[in-house]
């Protein structure tokens, strides 16, 4: 295959030859793309064919984000529905006229071969140019509306109680989540319900948000044995997954589990964190340097689906002592018939049972079955390890890596693990070392330049500078996110409201559709920008005091506010930055010694729109760069001494641990 690169040069030479765009959007972990390679681009025949009549172009999704979100939009309303592969047929001019995902080589069960449909859009390419390029451009014209999914509105708490009304209409009450099949994670959805009961009390946001972690981590999506997640489920059980994990899902898991930790205390869900943190390490990190790499991929070879950490018995069997495959087989439903369609010897992990119930079953007390089963499991990983492993993308890209550094600071406060907050500010300075462009802003990524940045990766880059500020008292990180915050609103805001996916001024604004402008609020997957900026200067308001920053929110979520109650949980995050504006954001000054816990009390606590300032050592009178009121609260105030205020009132302040941790429980409280 003769493949181009996104560009200039792939539209020209599509003009100059009078030829057709294939358009091929995929990525490193999909499945479906590689056998779809395999199949067809690999094809000698095919290839010539296609380097003949057409100009091929290959867009990883990951890489270009920018990209992917347009044309996916254009082949949505084309066929109904978009993923990976996508395969988009387009003018000269990088408009869409017909896609879809993928296509199978050869006529069959009622569907084209992709060699029929190559065939038919060439057809029509040539025999009714005038039409096919009408119709591409009104498909532009509807793109470019859907892409900017603005409409102002009032911001108001009936907005936030019209979203819960809406989670708790989707919530799956037999197996928890939220919609039917297949079903994906909503970390985000989760944080915002646990803040809700948090405020209010209702026990429903509590309960919604609990059962859908419970089932979650209990099932197959779940890496049982190594710990993180696959990308969603197919089934509405949470059994049956599609393999890939992603650093981006993992990180919104990661806090999501260590904030439900730090608020109940379920051992189990410390059990998921230290999980994703193990894999995390053992399989994207760069321990050396710092970084996460972007993904693992599902599968091996193109013959398999996920066998890599699926089981039949026998080798599950093979594996264990007699009591360790009695315990296994129960806990872990393995047997001779599993889950996976193309070999249903395999077992996909997942807890069938309790420790309780193996016990009555094995007649044996519920702590040897725990035993048997934490031997089981290593046993297991151990023989899993000796496979070959899936492909693991070592990209470092800026959004995910800042998304992941800062969950991994949530961990090492919420579990105690400093080895997690040091890997975390390593992660955040190879960071700015390597993807900051002097100026500008944060590149994607290491190897990519400043001329198309995303919203994305400003505001993911922003929010991790601010925790690690939290954390280290370090306003170095504060001047950092200061820096993209004014990046943010210098270079991406757009005059109708909200921020734009891409900074204004890029030199990727005018080929394709990269034209169309897009302000993104829906979390889809990862958590929306435009409510990540919203969130970003919010929190960096309640540091400075400086109003502006809370002014330019306020401007940014009104803009979507028409349009965000139609949402539901792909709102969430958008409804977390609303809640933030409406109720007002808690901060917590410390001014801590070596003898006392008030900042590791204060970070590990679960509090709702919480931002936490550091008093500098040895001086009590000048809390910078604080508001003026918090600045003349702490001016008499003498060490140790944490101070919770929300707008211009203040708890006493408190002294020790217990002190400290009554504050936060009752002071801010507004449900």
């Amino acid at each position: 295959m003769d493949w181009h690169p996104w560009g200039d040069e792939a539209f020209a030479a599509a003009r100059t030859l009078g030829r057709p765009i294939l358009l091929d959007i995929g990525a490193v972990w999909c499945h479906w793309c590689h056998v779809m390679d395999r199949e067809s681009y690999e094809d000698p025949g095919l290839a010539a064919f296609l380097n003949e009549r057409f100009v091929c172009v290959k867009v990883d999704r990951d890489e270009r984000p920018d990209v992917d979100v347009r044309y996916q939009r254009a082949v949505q309303a084309v066929a109904g529905q978009g993923g990976w592969p996508l395969t988009a047929f387009l003018t000269g001019d990088g408009d869409v006229f017909y896609g879809g995902t993928y296509f199978p080589p050869a006529d069959g069960h009622g569907r084209p071969g992709f060699r029929t449909v190559l065939e038919k859009v060439l057809e029509a390419f040539t025999g009714r140019h005038d039409d096919v390029v009408r119709s591409a451009q009104q498909l532009r014209a509807h793109v470019g509306s859907a892409l900017t999914e603005t409409a102002p509105g009032e911001l108001t708490p009936a907005l936030l109680d019209a979203a819960a009304a809406q989670m708790a209409q989707a919530f799956d009450v037999r197996f928890g989540g939220f919609g039917g099949q297949p079903k994906f994670p909503h970390p985000a959805a989760v944080e915002f319900l646990l803040a809700r009961w948090r405020d209010t009390g209702e026990a429903w946001p509590r309960d919604v948000a609990r059962r859908t972690l419970d089932a979650m981590a209990q099932g197959g999506m779940h890496d049982q044995l190594g710990g993180g997640f696959h990308r969603y489920s197919v089934d509405a059980r949470w059994i049956v997954p599609h393999f890939e994990k992603m650093s981006y899902d993992n990180a919104e898991l990661l806090k999501a589990y260590t904030h439900a930790w730090a608020a109940f205390g379920e051992p189990l869900y410390r059990e998921v964190a230290e999980g994703i943190v193990r894999w995390a390490m053992e399989v994207l990190a760069d321990r050396q340097e710092g970084g996460f790499g972007a993904s693992q991929d599902a599968d091996v070879g193109l013959d398999d689906d996920g066998d890599y950490f699926t089981w039949t018995a026998d080798e599950a069997r093979a594996a264990l002592g007699d009591a360790e495959w009695e315990a296994a087989r129960r806990r872990w439903d393995i047997g001779p018939e599993g889950e996976m369609h193309h070999d249903p010897r395999r077992n996909v992990l997942f807890v069938a049972k309790s420790a309780a119930q193996i016990s009555a079953e094995m007649k044996v007390p519920d702590g040897e079955v725990n035993a048997l089963l934490g031997s089981a499991a290593e046993k297991l990983r151990a023989v899993r390890a000796k496979r070959p492993a899936p492909f693991v993308d070592r990209t470092r890209y800026t959004a995910w890596n800042a998304m992941m550094a800062e969950a991994f600071l949530d961990a090492a406060a919420a579990l105690d693990r400093e080895d997690c907050r040091a890997f975390a500010l390593r992660t955040l300075e190879r960071l700015w070392a390597e993807a900051w462009r002097e100026g500008e802003g944060m590149a994607h990524h290491a190897a990519a330049d400043a001329s198309a940045l995303l919203l994305d990766d400003q505001v993911q880059a922003a929010s991790a500078a601010i925790a690690a500020y939290e954390h280290t008292g370090d306003e170095g990180w504060l001047r950092r996110a200061l820096d993209l915050a004014g990046i943010v609103m210098r270079r991406f805001r757009d005059a109708e409201g909200g921020f734009l996916d891409v900074a204004a001024g890029g030199d990727g604004g005018g080929t394709g559709l990269l034209a169309e402008r897009a302000k993104p609020v829906q979390d889809a997957p990862t958590p929306a920008p435009n409510a990540i900026a919203a969130l970003v200067l919010l929190r960096l308001h309640a540091i400075t005091g400086d109003e502006s920053l809370k002014a330019e929110a306020e401007a940014a979520l009104r803009a979507f506010a028409g349009a965000a109650a139609a949402l539901g949980v792909f709102a969430a995050t958008y409804c977390r930055a609303l809640d933030a504006l409406l109720r007002g954001m808690t901060t917590i000054v410390v001014a801590d010694t070596t003898t006392t816990d008030l900042a590791a009390v204060t970070l590990r606590t679960l509090h709702p729109r919480k931002v936490v300032v550091r008093a500098p050592e040895g001086d009590t009178t000048n809390v910078s760069p604080v508001s003026s009121h918090l600045s003349q609260s702490t001016s008499s105030l003498s060490r140790p001494f944490a101070l919770v205020c929300s707008g211009s009132a203040c708890a006493p302040p408190a002294r020790t641990a217990a002190d400290l941790a009554g504050a936060m429980e009752s002071f801010g409280r507004t449900g």
